[in-house]
């Protein structure tokens, strides 16, 4: 399997205050288990746990045991008891009060925008392009991070061949079936040889919470980058300003290089 490990070291990073429009935070607690449809692995805080948990004021990319022990007065009562120790799995943010649910046999991706053949690809089209596979890790800009992630899909260049971008094409808006969430690449960001759209992690198809079933990874960039339940891609002229990158986050989003003190 080819790896592709990103690790940069990000030594100031800012841990953003949270935003008023963050729903729901959700904490998978073992990766194992994390395919069950009740989703028994999870532990759905709401609002009021996400301002608790990224109230902490983390001042770095990882999160160290003397700072979440700091911060934990400030975790709303009853919730400090479900929360995982610091990077022992992943916090789940939504900006909608629940996760989309997407039938995979009737999921489509639609390209469109300045192409010659706007497309819809099912997941069956999506495996019939070369498949491409990495290990990278993952860094959230609130302060959590994962490594050694697996993920399994296909590279943007060849979702796009297909529908063939005109000349004037510059980028790429990724829309999430969990509205209004939206983000975008340049072409070049978008072609970079560690992008791409997954529908499998850890060797396992991609479970609801991640995005199931296809979510964009851009493992040199945090995470709000990598947009899950992605639904349509849109080619634009320039990158559209994301969500997040209106509620005050960076366009650019390089892990150490950007979202810094």
């Amino acid at each position: 399997m080819p790896r592709c490990v990103s690790r940069r070291t990000a030594t100031a990073a800012r841990v953003h205050r949270p935003d008023r429009h963050v729903q729901t935070l959700f904490i998978v607690a073992d990766a194992g288990d994390r395919d069950d449809p009740e989703m028994r692995d999870e532990q759905r805080l709401g609002r009021a746990a996400f301002l608790g948990v990224t109230a902490v004021g983390l001042s770095s990319l990882w999160w160290g045991r003397s700072a979440w022990d700091a911060g934990s007065g400030l975790i709303p009562s009853g919730v400090g008891a479900v929360l995982p120790q610091p990077t022992s799995g992943w916090r789940i943010y939504t900006v909608a009060p629940t996760m989309p649910r997407i039938d995979p046999a009737a999921y489509r991706l639609r390209v469109d925008g300045l192409v010659r053949r706007p497309v819809s690809l099912t997941l069956a089209d999506l495996r019939t392009l070369p498949a491409a596979a990495q290990v990278s890790d993952f860094h959230c800009v609130t302060g959590w991070s994962v490594e050694d992630v697996r993920w399994t899909g296909v590279r943007l260049r060849d979702v796009l061949a297909g529908a063939s971008p005109l000349p004037s094409a510059g980028a790429l808006s990724f829309v999430s079936a969990e509205r209004p969430y939206v983000d975008s690449l340049t072409l070049d960001q978008a072609l970079l040889p560690d992008v791409m759209l997954a529908w499998a992690m850890d060797g396992r198809p991609l479970a609801r919470p991640h995005g199931a079933p296809l979510r964009l990874v851009v493992p040199s960039m945090y995470g709000y980058k990598s947009v899950k339940w992605v639904t349509r891609i849109v080619v634009t002229r320039e990158p559209v300003v994301g969500y997040w990158e209106e509620r005050g986050y960076d366009t650019d989003a390089w892990i150490g290089r950007s979202n810094g003190a």
